[in-house]
This record gives C-alpha cells, sequence and structure tokens, in this order.
C-alpha cells in the first residue's frame, strides 16, 4: 500500500479506484486491481 500527501492522481491511475474514508483517513481501493490501494498521510 502506497502512502502519500495526496490521493488525486493516485484517484486516476486506475477506472476502478474510488476515495473512501476510513476511521479518519482517507484510502483509495481498487477491487479489481488491489496494488493501487494508498492511503493518505
Amino acid at each position: 500500500m502506497k502512502v502519500a500527501s495526496s490521493l488525486k492522481t493516485l484517484k486516476l491511475r486506475h477506472k476502478a479506484c474510488q476515495v473512501v474514508r476510513r476511521r479518519g483517513r482517507v484510502y483509495v481501493i481498487n477491487k479489481v486491481k488491489p496494488r493501487y490501494k494508498a492511503r493518505q498521510g
């Protein structure tokens, strides 16, 4: 999982990427290709 200060570019890497808030953190999740997972901060 990548850790980044901004998720805007990481969301654009794949069509299936979604930005989700969980427990106060912002995540990019991708059910099709899990290697695109990311977390902000």
